[in-house]
């Protein structure tokens, strides 16, 4: 049988708010110490091509917090297409464990992975999409806001991997995303989005319910640390910039955080700020996932299902 695989938002469109309402359920057990050990005796492979302390963690505890286990793997221990292909690679770890989660440089890996995997493969970050941390993120609007549909979030950065999957989660839950960024850093097209670009951080934030930014330069791309940083100048989350959205606006990074360049440090630990909400929802939100692609759905009782 062929299995599910969770690699973008675009394509669970139709079952975003279930996860996300899985993910609501999975935190409220843990909260009220009766999760239920839904993964007993099930195994998650990990492969970091890219360093990592949110995702590793939150997988490697959720997993644990689920009855089940992992292997962790570098991506020097792996080597995509160097010590072995990627379908090689694919098709042996199949053979030991009971899904994948890989954190990669680059999307098309994931998906020719996928394509040869005989289990679950999740994607925990790829140049592309960042579907897990974007879970996180429409459950903490939830929590903080009560809805996701007609929330308006403004985006205020390069429109990259998190930008793309903000995009995606907007048209899959009614909620209204605006990118600002400078010319040049436009997220790409997609038939899963339709985004409304402004070069203006001030005009892209106006009223909105979330203001939300991530670095400017992200792993890869040290080399253009200078020029980013001037052509981003002007798309810096500032106080003056958060009071421009409505008065009880909550202010979003998906993590870590340069301080003092995408965000100031007035910002970051103000009273509007939830980022450290939305790092502790990656674990509930990768609970939901997991237990939607190796289990089976929580239920809200109080006995193992």
């Amino acid at each position: 049988m062929t299995p599910t695989h969770f690699l973008s938002i675009g394509e669970h469109r139709d079952r975003i708010r279930h996860l996300i309402d899985q993910a609501v359920l999975l935190k409220r057990q843990h909260a009220e110490h009766r999760m239920a050990p839904l993964l007993d005796g099930k195994i998650l492979g990990l492969i970091f091509e890219k360093p990592s302390t949110r995702t590793r963690v939150s997988f490697e505890v959720g997993m644990f917090q689920l009855g089940g286990r992992v292997v962790t793997l570098k991506g020097d221990e792996i080597g995509f297409n160097k010590r072995e292909s990627v379908s090689d690679i694919a098709r042996v770890l199949s053979r030991y464990v009971d899904a994948v989660m890989i954190r990669s440089y680059f999307h098309k890996d994931i998906v020719e992975f996928a394509s040869y995997a005989t289990v679950p493969i999740v994607n925990g970050l790829s140049d592309l999409h960042h579907p897990c941390q974007t879970l996180a993120d429409g459950l903490t609007i939830l929590e903080h806001k009560g809805r996701l549909d007609g929330i308006r979030l403004a985006y205020v950065g390069d429109g990259n991997n998190v930008c793309v999957s903000l995009l995606e989660l907007g048209a899959a839950t009614g909620m209204e995303i605006r990118v600002a960024c400078p010319v040049g850093y436009d997220p790409p097209e997609s038939p899963h989005y339709t985004a409304q670009i402004f070069r203006s951080a001030e005009e892209a934030v106006a009223g909105v319910d979330v203001i939300y930014t991530d670095v400017w330069t992200s792993m890869g791309q040290e080399e253009e640390t200078a020029r980013r940083l001037a052509d981003f100048a002007q798309f810096q989350v500032t106080m003056d910039l958060l009071k421009r959205a409505a008065p009880d606006a909550i202010f979003m990074h998906c993590l870590p955080a340069h301080r003092g360049e995408e965000v100031t440090h007035e910002v970051m630990e103000c009273a509007q700020s939830v980022v450290f909400d939305q790092a502790e929802n990656r674990l509930h939100a990768q609970k939901a996932v997991l237990v939607d692609l190796m289990a089976y759905p929580a239920t809200d009782q109080g006995d193992p299902l």
